[in-house]
């Protein structure tokens, strides 16, 4: 079944020059899209906003590092090492499922889901295209993108429920951050988030 999706999607790649170049763009583009939205938040936004951008850092590096151990105790290889597919986008032939862009996507938008739902949904939306994308270009299984949406709602949760922890860390980093000189900064003292 894994495969009989894959080839009802990638099927289509290498026909439509349309949706080639966009899929083909989302997929080598998403995770710097993603850097540029965070550092934004981070040097025009308030207080709150810096700390769901760190946050949102922590969730995707201990996502990406859990996805790091879930490959070398499983390793599926990649759908272009074992079928004739449609590729769009070279890769390595290393670990296939979970797909790593797709977890960095999606754990960095829950974390702003969280505490930001209009932001949060438009990154969500554009983390789930991302997904989508890797299986369009013949980088990813269906499985592996469902695979790491769960690996991401999953430590995003964690995460979440750790803020009464990560918060005087997140906090320290804010404050250290405003006594920087020369950078963009609020003039408000961070403080715990609210999410009552």
């Amino acid at each position: 079944m894994n495969y009989s999706l894959f080839k009802s999607i990638n099927q289509h790649a290498g026909h439509h020059p349309f949706w080639d170049g966009l899929m083909a763009g989302v997929t080598n583009n998403a995770l710097f899209i993603f850097a540029i939205v965070l550092v934004l938040m981070w040097l025009f936004g308030k207080n709150d906003m810096k700390r769901t951008v760190l946050y949102a850092g922590i969730t995707g590096i201990v996502a990406l590092i859990l996805n790091a151990v879930i490959a070398h105790i499983y390793f599926e290889p990649r759908p272009f090492v074992s079928h004739d597919v449609n590729l769009l986008v070279p890769h390595d032939a290393d670990a296939s499922f979970p797909s790593d862009h797709t977890t960095g996507a999606i754990a960095l938008a829950f974390a702003v889901l969280y505490v930001n739902r209009k932001l949060g949904s438009v990154m969500l939306a554009f983390a789930l295209l991302t997904g989508f994308s890797r299986i369009y270009v013949g980088n990813h299984y269906p499985f592996d993108v469902a695979g790491s949406i769960v690996v991401a709602g999953i430590v995003s949760l964690v995460i979440y429920k750790l803020y009464p922890i990560l918060d005087p860390l997140v906090n320290g980093i804010i404050r250290i951050y405003n006594r920087i000189p020369f950078v963009p900064k609020s003039k408000e003292s961070a403080r715990t988030i609210d999410f009552k």
